[in-house]
């Protein structure tokens, strides 16, 4: 195997991480808010509206890392270390 299809083996599994980690944080986080949020609202069922103002405002924070990493992901499929033009060379 050439040195240059490693380079690309190991750029994509990197990329698959990457992504499966952020989803799955992204997940639990989600879940977290979520329910604290539940349990918040049980308690005080008169500061609803507040509390899902800032259930949804922690969501949205919560919702910009996945977009983050992925965008870092693709960089490093693509500029780093350059998968597309390494794929092409292969063949």
């Amino acid at each position: 195997m050439s040195p240059e299809a490693l380079v690309a083996a190991f750029t994509l599994l990197a990329f698959g991480i990457i992504v499966a980690g952020v989803a799955f944080g992204s997940a639990i986080g989600d879940g977290i808010v979520a329910s604290k949020a539940v349990e918040a609202i049980a308690r005080q069922p008169e500061a609803r509206p507040n509390i899902m103002t800032f259930m949804f405002l922690g969501v949205g924070v919560l919702e910009a890392f996945p977009i983050i990493a992925l965008g870092l992901g693709f960089y490093l499929l693509i500029v780093v270390a350059k998968v597309p033009d390494l794929l092409t060379h292969l063949h």
